[in-house]
């Protein structure tokens, strides 16, 4: 996890555990929108790892995989099961895009364990652009499929009276909305929370010298933790975007 200005002060505990998040430029000292930063330099690693994994990994094609191919193809297989039963045969050919947000977002979480790197995912910019390029995604999906039909998603015709259905369109609608924002937030709020926690636990062991045995147990324990976290994050952000996915295959309650 990487870490911008001062840690420690001389005399006392000056812990910053947000400092890490900080966005600093590579070149230069001045920060514009054009300017390469360490969040550009992780997300560039993050690609260049995922597709090491996927293409180095699997030109081979030997008839005893290597671990990597067998890496990439239990990963491949993983995924693509995750779209076939969540969306059926329709979603498919929606596989390699789905394929990429995952292997990114696993790649970024993972990435980010190593000592003085920088989380992308910690970053809302980033898993928002993520949620709202799912959410534009989709939804375009069930327009180009569906027409006008694709409101049926809106329209709960299961419901008892008419009044009741157009109460529940207008709530079915303000929740499809919504879904970028808790698509984008839920992985932004676990991947800060995660990495701030042991930021602080680090602060404490590099102030308690000798006597940081706690601290540092509660380290190891935390990184455990969050890659685990940066695992199930990744599947859960997945798995929604299926989801949604399904949703713009097969509108309709």
């Amino acid at each position: 996890m990487a870490t911008a200005g001062p840690e420690t002060e001389p005399g006392g505990l000056n812990i910053h555990p947000m400092d890490q998040f900080l966005l600093q430029p590579l070149f230069g000292e001045e920060l514009h929108w054009f300017t390469p930063t360490n969040g550009t330099l992780w997300m560039l690693l993050t690609v260049a790892a995922a597709s090491l994994l996927m293409v180095a990994g699997t030109r081979g094609r030997a008839l005893v995989p290597s671990r990597s191919q067998s890496a990439a193809e239990m990963t491949y297989g993983f995924i693509r099961k995750m779209v076939e039963d969540v969306t059926g045969r329709a979603g498919a050919k929606y596989f390699p895009y789905i394929m990429t947000i995952f292997l990114f977002i696993l790649f970024a979480n993972v990435l980010a364990l190593i000592p003085t790197s920088f989380s992308p995912t910690s970053h809302i910019a980033v898993t928002a652009t993520l949620g709202i390029g799912v959410f534009l995604t989709v939804t375009a999906i069930g327009f180009i499929r569906h027409g006008i039909g694709f409101l049926r998603l809106f329209w709960v015709s299961e419901a008892p009276t008419l009044a009741l259905r157009v109460v529940l369109f207008f709530i079915e609608l303000i929740s499809y909305f919504i879904r970028p924002v808790s698509h984008s937030v839920r992985l932004f709020g676990a991947m800060a929370a995660g990495h701030a926690v042991v930021k602080v636990f680090a602060g404490f062991a590099g102030a308690l010298g000798l006597a940081a045995i706690l601290p540092i147990g509660a380290i190891v324990a935390m990184y455990a933790l969050e890659l685990l976290v940066a695992v199930i994050q990744a599947y859960i952000f997945t798995i929604l975007t299926c989801v949604y996915l399904n949703d713009a295959l097969h509108p309709g309650h």
